[in-house]
């Protein structure tokens, strides 16, 4: 189930017209997808996608948000720069 939850969160990010999104969105989109995904199985599968290096974090200080790698300004604006 983990890999069609992953499959679910990147068509979800790939689809978005957002560069950053809240876990609340992304689990609402996975679960129109598939109805039996539980909160942390779509937790667990956003870690892993983390962990991948596909998704990263995106901290507002308040909140954190994910991002699909290399999509909008999700990146670091000095990395890469020297």
């Amino acid at each position: 189930m983990t890999e069609d939850i992953k499959k679910a969160i990147l068509a979800y990010a790939e689809g978005s017209n957002k560069t950053k999104f809240y876990f609340k969105d992304m689990e609402k989109a996975v679960v129109k997808t598939i109805p039996e995904a539980k909160m942390r199985d779509v937790k667990k599968a956003a870690t892993a996608l983390v962990n991948e290096g596909i998704l990263i974090y995106f901290s507002t200080g308040s909140s954190t948000m994910y991002g699909l790698k290399g999509r909008g300004m999700t990146e670091d604006p000095t990395e890469g720069t020297e």
